[in-house]
């Protein structure tokens, strides 16, 4: 992780692992990881169902919230403490998510959800870095960089 931030684009959720993996490279036949907690490399196959952190949102009534941005607030909320656990009753992650995310939808981001984002909140904190990439922002700066060369050609 570059610069001790965290790519979320590189982080990733697979479906019946526990803890979070970081891409390492493309297999033939599947990925490469490496997991956060404690380095050990794995190769999972194209049938497992990977997800990267970055492509997950969470519904709220008025549009989506990037992961990214509720893992900030979140952090505005916790400080440098842990999240809840994700073994926590229904009632406590709830509150939480109220302080954290208040506009979340009840109806659409249920308790299994939150018990996976406090889960992947805690594994950040403790096994990588709350400091994000802004993959948004290094887009906008490399294509204003490419109009900026395409403009010098020009002259």
């Amino acid at each position: 992780m570059e610069n001790n931030k965290t790519d979320l684009s590189r982080i990733l959720a697979v479906s019946g692992q526990h803890g979070l993996f970081e891409y390492i490279a493309q297999a033939r036949n599947g990925a490469i990881v490496e997991a956060l907690e404690d380095h050990k490399r794995v190769c999972f196959d194209v049938k497992s169902k990977i997800t990267s952190l970055y492509d997950i949102s969470i519904y709220t009534y008025d549009e989506e919230v990037r992961l990214q941005e509720v893992f900030n607030k979140m952090h505005e909320v916790l400080g440098e403490e842990n999240a809840p656990s994700p073994k926590s009753t229904s009632e406590e992650l709830k509150a939480f998510f109220s302080k954290a995310l208040p506009e979340y939808d009840e109806n659409r981001f249920y308790v299994s959800h939150m018990k996976k984002v406090v889960e992947w909140y805690n594994c950040l904190k403790n096994f990588a870095s709350l400091d994000f990439v802004d993959l948004e922002a290094e887009a906008e700066k490399a294509q204003a960089e490419a109009a900026e060369e395409e403009a010098q050609k020009a002259e």
